[in-house]
């Protein structure tokens, strides 16, 4: 029973196998996904994939990457995609320091309206954070977002930050690097912080977690992921799989 909160089954990597990629998922024991959109052709798709799957869910976003390209439009359409039954967040959102495409202030900007649009409409929230960690938490206070709460997806940072945020009322989801061999922080968030705040995801097709790292990822790896943090917890593969299952359906509102 593996929850995987973090998919881009959406993605072109996916197009010539994706009824095999879903298979091979079930039959690992995944019985839930959240396919994320965050931009017009991949929020499109999430929900396709939402309507046509029982146990697949989707989260409609704007990537910071591509604010600058977010218009007044795009907003109204989250807003009535918000509404649908099986849209169970809003995101991927947040700030993206790497690449350089969207301005910082817009970047800032555009998160900004997304939380206030998740406050209206009472939906989480799935940050993206790319060396932007200080200007997120800021954003996240100043916003109110503890209101609706969310998950820090794919969480690279510090202990510490990760305790600020789940006194933010969010999530800790970790996912491949966590099975990496050097990835000194993920391993020591996992063994830190509380079970009852923690969520295993896999970005797939990216991230994937060792031994197929340089592969593409998919959700079918999630188990090495919840794997990997029984070690570290030193808890069973069962209590690790059933306390994030639980997390996530209580975050997402799913019975």
């Amino acid at each position: 029973m593996l929850f995987d909160t973090h998919v881009h089954l959406n993605a072109e990597q996916f197009n010539d196998d994706l009824q095999e990629v879903i298979d091979r998922a079930v039959a690992e024991g995944v019985t839930n996904m959240v396919v994320v959109g965050f931009d017009e052709l991949t929020i499109k798709k999430a929900i396709e994939l939402a309507e046509e799957y029982d146990f697949i869910h989707a989260s409609v976003g704007w990537h910071p990457v591509d604010a600058i390209d977010m218009t007044p439009e795009h907003l109204d359409w989250l807003k009535e995609l918000a509404n649908h039954p099986k849209v169970v967040a809003l995101g991927e959102m947040g700030l993206d320091y790497y690449w350089d495409k969207s301005p910082k202030e817009i970047q800032k900007e555009v998160f900004r309206k997304q939380i206030r649009l998740a406050r209206e409409v009472k939906l989480p929230i799935i940050i993206h954070n790319r060396d932007a960690t200080a200007d997120i938490v800021e954003i996240l206070k100043e916003e109110n977002a503890g209101e609706v709460g969310g998950i820090m997806h794919c969480y690279s940072g510090s202990v510490e930050t990760a305790l600020e945020c789940i006194d933010m009322n969010f999530y800790i989801s970790l996912g491949g690097p966590v099975t990496f061999k050097n990835a000194k922080k993920p391993k020591e968030v996992a063994e830190s912080i509380p079970l009852d705040r923690l969520l295993v995801e896999t970005d797939c097709p990216y991230l994937t977690p060792h031994p197929y790292r340089g592969k593409r990822n998919e959700p079918a790896y999630v188990k090495l992921v919840a794997e990997e943090i029984a070690g570290l917890k030193g808890l069973s593969f069962e209590e690790i799989a059933e306390a994030t299952t639980q997390n996530a359906k209580k975050l997402f509102g799913i019975k």
